[in-house]
């Protein structure tokens, strides 16, 4: 695609997107994407899969959650100047004013940038989405002339691994990473494919479906926000963070941060009073799962980067107590080996009533 796109609206000529509430299967994935929501500073996620897995149709999902409900396409194709912007240096020469064109980054703006195959990017333009995404803001710089302009959104970056790998010093600028795999569960896929029909046949009223579910997501988020500035970390979380991205031979300290902002997010979410252990163990997969690495390994390579991955040594999360009451098992993603380390599994986010 080489337009600019915008996730749908009521009463929009675009074509409405799948609820968030209504995705099935897709509990990593959608405690990853939420968590990005609440803070987007934690650097975006990357959404590893094969094809069909529904990783366009989540990031679709997600920008209706979020203030502007916008979606911003990066094409394959992209310039580096559309993707930050443009400087008018005849007009810095002429006149002393600065004339900025914004770029993608301006667009995408407290909603959701989406970028397809990121893996097939040049190194460049991932590195400018990837500054912007961790900053929230973006910096354009001709000839001594700059110019600075906020850029807070969501980072969702997709990849099919058969099509090529990131490098690890970019996937690792990743905050969070889900790997997902085909299902194979037969209950589980009638469920998707049911929903699919569903949703193609009658968008409005299958939309309507999921209206409160939708409006409890907004709220939460909304809340889960205001909420962030009130948590701290102390001691023996400290503690329990470094202790883990010690044991998983991560490279610097960036798992760190990642982790312990992730664990607030998630304390945001469940509206909790403290950061616990316990919000930790239930972000660290998403944390880890591309930085992770061997003992003795080269630094700079990673399990994600040898196209290892560690979901299946995750327990796997508890049913989950839908918006009616009900079990509601979100998960059909299998677990995957992961050498020697082994750690809890992902919580998926259940909407809790307030």
């Amino acid at each position: 695609m080489n337009a600019v796109t915008e996730s749908a609206h009521q009463g929009s000529a675009q074509k409405p997107a799948f609820p968030f509430a209504a995705l099935i299967g897709q509990s990593a994935l959608q405690q990853a994407l939420l968590l990005a929501a609440i803070d987007p500073g934690i650097g975006g996620v990357l959404v590893s899969g094969p094809r069909g897995t529904a990783k366009s149709t989540a990031a679709r999902a997600l920008a209706e959650l979020l203030p502007h409900g916008q979606l911003v396409n990066l094409p394959l194709g992209a310039s580096e100047d559309r993707l930050i912007g443009t400087l008018d240096i005849e007009t810095v020469l002429r006149d002393g004013s600065v004339r900025f064109s914004p770029g993608l980054l301006a667009k995408a703006h407290r909603g959701v940038l989406y970028v397809d195959e990121v893996n097939l990017l040049p190194d460049a333009l991932v590195d400018a989405l990837l500054d912007a995404a961790a900053s929230g803001v973006n910096t354009v710089e001709r000839d001594g002339v700059s110019h600075t302009h906020e850029a807070s959104f969501v980072l969702i970056g997709t990849m099919n691994p058969e099509e090529g790998e990131l490098r690890p010093q970019l996937i690792d600028r990743f905050g969070l990473m889900v790997e997902l795999q085909n299902c194979f569960e037969p209950r589980v896929r009638e469920q998707i494919v049911k929903a699919r029909l569903a949703f193609e046949l009658d968008p409005a009223g299958f939309r309507a479906g999921y209206a409160q579910q939708q409006a409890q997501y907004l709220e939460r988020i909304r809340a889960a926000r205001e909420a962030l500035p009130r948590l701290s970390f102390d001691d023996a979380l400290h503690a329990h963070v470094s202790a883990l991205c010690i044991d998983a031979a991560v490279d610097g300290l960036r798992a760190d941060l990642v982790m312990l902002r992730a664990a607030r997010a998630l304390a945001a979410w469940d509206l909790a009073d403290a950061v616990t252990t316990q919000h930790v163990d239930s972000v660290v997969e998403a944390v880890l799962v591309h930085r992770r690495r061997a003992r003795g390994a080269t630094p700079g390579s990673s399990e994600a980067g040898q196209r290892v991955s560690s979901a299946d040594s995750a327990e796997p999360g508890p049913l989950q107590q839908d918006s009616e009451g009900g079990d509601s098992d979100w998960g059909y993603l299998p677990a995957q080996p992961v050498g020697t380390t082994h750690v809890k599994g992902v919580v998926p986010l259940p909407l809790k009533k307030r």
